[in-house]
């Protein structure tokens, strides 16, 4: 449950959210996506048109090649598969994927479907990518490699992001701005850029 969020994105920016276990954080990514109405309140220049869901399992489609899966968003929007997999095939070797197109799911790493199910939310067109807790799952050593892939990524191919993650640290390093949710009904109880945050003032925030 959302008490009263009320905030505004920037074309381009890079908004990290943080909060307990529980507190809605998907819950506002459901929202802005279009998957869920509001009970209350507005939400603009969001919306299923506008917006690409990565959500937290990477949901790869077992029968499909990594540069199948790549390219689904595409084939959704109308794309012939074969064109899909000419778009998508280039980004391959930029995305630290060179070699694994025609590989199954089940033979890539962690890591590597994390990169998979990114290339499929990117190549979607849309100009707001809403990652929920994408790194979750990955062991400490592979999170971090992935932090460092994905800020790089979207260096890359600037998108307005917002992203929905547990790790202070990571939301810090990869966003320009962090909103901090308290406990349910969830509210804001910080709003800051991230250069003017540090772990310990996040910390403070979440302990209310």
């Amino acid at each position: 449950m959302l008490d009263g969020i009320d905030l505004a994105l920037e074309p381009g920016g890079r908004l990290a959210v943080v909060g307990p276990s529980g507190c809605g954080k998907s819950t506002l990514l459901s929202l802005l996506a279009g998957l869920e109405q509001p009970d209350a309140g507005e939400i603009t220049g969001a919306g299923i048109e506008r917006c690409a869901l990565m959500p937290q399992r990477d949901l790869l489609l077992p029968w499909r090649s990594a540069l199948d899966n790549a390219g689904l968003a595409l084939e959704l929007a109308g794309v012939p598969r074969g064109d899909a997999r000419t778009r998508a095939l280039p980004l391959f070797e930029r995305f630290g994927l060179d070699g694994f197109a025609g590989t199954p799911p089940h033979e890539l790493s962690g890591g590597m479907r994390q990169r998979v199910a990114f290339l499929r939310t990117l190549l979607a067109g849309k100009p707001v990518l809403l990652l929920d807790e994408p790194f979750g799952a990955l062991d400490a050593i592979t999170r971090e490699e992935l932090q460092e892939w994905l800020a790089a990524a979207l260096d890359a191919e600037p998108r307005t992001v917002v992203l929905v993650t547990h790790d202070i640290d990571e939301a810090l390093r990869l966003c320009d701005r962090l909103l901090v949710l308290s406990r349910r009904p969830a509210r804001a109880v910080l709003d800051a850029p991230s250069a003017e945050l540090d772990h310990d003032r996040v910390m403070d925030a979440l302990r209310g």
